[in-house]
């Protein structure tokens, strides 16, 4: 990649309103992004998919523009045959949808196997099959020689293009493999590319190699395959040592066109690569092409959507789409961004759809407060004596133990209550609850408040104290102000400040909720 870095005067920078890029780079290879969430990625400890789950992802990676769509193993279990049924009924509109499967059994043929029958069944254009390119596998795991191995790999592959479909083939703990036994783990390629593989991927299964690693074994590779076969090659890193993002960068500057990888880098054991990392290196700091422009700012929306559907906390710190990315705390660097966001920031956070965040502290000035009331539609000025009494009471309040950098909402409050801008909506006069511990886990709250001078009583069960409250209070006020029927609490946190106190001491509870589109916090 050519940089020229652009020269600006001091008046051109500090007359700059929004980010612009410090080098131009040159538009390189298209790369073919692949995704496999719905396979590789349902197999993270704790995280499950239904069919409307996998149905949900798919079409919003579709629409994000991901050419490549692994949509599970046919035959493995009835979830994924049902899934790629649904979409032969609806089909996407752009991304070729892919199954997964691995080479025939030993010792039999491929035209009688009934795991390759279902991927058929499957009714998919293309279908990755994984082989295995380590000796040490082929004789411990698949318990049969190194010769049979090759056989079931051109057996499989030759089978399946026999029946009009095109194959991804997945050279499964390659590096591993090639370290081993390299004139071995060859042999598995060339076999794969002899009996017609479209694509040839080079696969990390253990997440263990390192950078320095892939870029050497890569470029050895792709130059000894014949040049003159139709062959492209792909990587599919695991994140075992974090290097999963660097081992995919580093093998596509060595020369593969295709990267499998995951939303939110969800997978088994420490996860896949995370194509929400991926994209915007590629794309925005060395120059390639993987989605358009347009597509690319939905980056962060689709991140959060996924993360919903798959009912895992949204990672705030995570690079490009967290809620962190491009937060600022400090007020120097708040003032400073306010000026030139390119002091603090390496790229606008809308190039990935994400939004520039001011943090609220103690360690906050007035900048923080002044954005912060903008952002909230608020006006407020350095003049206004209103401002300091703001940050004042912020101060105060962090001292006392509140932290409102995890709680907008509550600050918003804040200010708006300094401002005049708040009114009593409802007083909460009293409530009791009930925990059973047998047959079940079980509570009940009744709560009595006063809307408008008018008294209410109601009760709600729930599964603890805090969900029968929740249930309570939501009941009664949803008579005065339906708006909270589109409600839910989503979390809520209990934290310890001066821990030494026992049971007296001065607890910290984040409420978090939700209305389905968005998430706020509050604190107490």
């Amino acid at each position: 990649v050519n940089c020229q870095l652009l020269a600006l005067s001091e008046a051109e920078v500090s007359t700059v309103n929004c980010l612009k890029p410090i080098y131009a780079p040159v538009i390189m290879t298209q790369i073919q992004i692949y995704d496999t969430t719905l396979r590789d990625g349902a197999q993270r400890e704790g995280l499950t998919l239904a069919v409307e789950d996998k149905l949900k992802i798919a079409r919003q990676l579709d629409r994000l523009g991901v050419p490549w769509i692994e949509g599970g193993w046919p035959g493995a279990n009835p979830k994924d045959g049902e899934f790629f049924r649904r979409l032969q009924l609806e089909p996407l509109t752009q991304a070729e949808v892919v199954a997964f499967c691995s080479t025939r059994r030993p010792g039999g043929l491929a035209a009688e196997d009934r795991m390759l029958a279902a991927i058929l069944a499957a009714g998919t254009r293309w279908v990755t099959i994984f082989g295995k390119s380590w000796d040490l596998h082929v004789t411990e795991g698949l318990k049969t020689d190194l010769a049979e191995n090759l056989e079931m790999i051109r057996d499989s592959i030759e089978y399946l293009i026999s029946q009009g479909r095109r194959v991804i083939y997945d050279a499964e703990h390659w590096f591993d493999g090639y370290k081993a036994n390299p004139e071995y783990a060859l042999q598995t390629l060339q076999t794969a590319i002899a009996s017609g593989a479209d694509w040839l991927v080079f696969c990390d299964t253990n997440g263990g190699t390192m950078p320095q690693d892939i870029t050497r074994i890569v470029s050895e590779v792709i130059k000894f395959v014949d040049p003159h076969r139709e062959c492209q090659f792909g990587i599919h890193p695991h994140n075992d040592c974090e290097l999963a993002v660097a081992n995919s960068i580093a093998a596509v500057a060595s020369g593969v066109t295709m990267v499998q990888g995951t939303i939110n880098g969800y997978g088994e054991r420490c996860g896949n690569a995370n194509l929400c990392s991926i994209i915007p290196n590629l794309q925005l700091k060395l120059g390639y092409s993987c989605l358009t422009d347009p597509n690319l700012t939905r980056l962060t929306q689709v991140s959060r959507f996924v993360s919903e559907v798959v009912n895992v906390a949204p990672n705030d710190y995570a690079a490009f789409v967290g809620k962190c990315a491009f937060s600022h705390k400090g007020g120097i660097h708040v003032s400073a961004v306010e000026r030139n966001p390119l002091t603090y920031e390496h790229i606008a956070p809308t190039q990935v759809g994400n939004e520039r965040r001011i943090a609220i502290s103690e360690q906050s000035g007035l900048s923080n407060v002044l954005i912060k009331a903008s952002e909230m539609g608020l006006t407020l000025t350095k003049e206004d004596p209103r401002t300091r009494q703001i940050l004042a009471k912020l101060k105060e309040l962090e001292y006392q133990g509140y932290q409102f950098e995890g709680a907008e909402a509550s600050f918003e409050l804040l200010m708006r209550e300094i401002l005049g801008q708040t009114s009593t909506l409802f007083t909460i006069q009293g409530f009791q609850v009930h925990c059973s511990i047998a047959p079940k886990h079980h509570s009940l709250a009744t709560i009595k408040i006063a809307v408008d001078g008018q008294n209410i009583l109601e009760a709600a069960e729930g599964n603890g104290p805090v969900s029968a409250l929740d249930a309570a209070l939501r009941k009664a006020l949803s008579q005065f102000y339906p708006e909270l029927t589109k409600c839910y609490l989503t979390d809520y946190k209990v934290r310890i400040i001066d821990g030494g106190a026992g049971t007296s001491a001065v607890t910290r509870v984040l409420v978090e909720s939700s209305n389905g589109l968005q998430r706020w916090t509050t604190i107490g």
